[in-house]
């Protein structure tokens, strides 16, 4: 696979960069990618893979993220679980479209988003491999946030 040196972003909020990068490693849900085009703003859910200081994800080379991405790479994009107590990962960022590795890519997020890996939906992902096509999300700032201390007092307890 091809491989970039990842900027270092400029990060902001409770969290050190540490933990930044082990929330965006560990965590299971999927990325918000903001774009903008003529039409007005976008945003598109995908599962994520952070390693080496990357957000990947993988789409179809003809979907319209990529069109967009190839008018204007620049995004944002957010990492957060829906319920509370509310924290995660926002921040900008370049987003680089990378042919070269994109079916090792879409496996790394069949293995980790699918319990089972040789499923209908894992299979019928593989066999796309041929026309997809991967993201490397070049952070450019993180912001992190975490309102677990100030929600835990107001949340009910089980």
């Amino acid at each position: 696979m091809l491989r970039a040196v990842a900027t270092s972003p400029q990060t902001s909020g409770p969290w050190d960069t540490a933990q930044v990068e082990a929330f965006l490693t560990h965590e299971v849900i999927p990325v918000r990618l903001a774009t903008t085009g003529r039409t007005g703003a976008m945003v598109e859910s995908l599962w994520f893979d952070y390693r080496d200081g990357f957000i990947w994800c993988s789409t179809q080379a003809d979907s319209v993220l990529l069109r967009r991405l190839r008018h204007d790479p620049r995004a944002g994009f957010e990492v957060a679980p829906d319920a509370a107590p509310y924290h995660g990962v926002r921040g900008r960022a370049l987003v680089d479209i990378v042919h070269l590795g994109a079916a090792e890519v879409l496996n790394r997020l069949i293995d980790k988003y699918l319990d089972d890996p040789s499923s209908n939906l894992a299979r019928w992902m593989r066999s796309r491999q041929t026309t997809g096509v991967a993201l490397r999300v070049n952070p450019l700032t993180m912001h992190s946030w975490d309102n677990s201390a100030r929600l835990s007092a107001a949340l009910p307890r089980p």
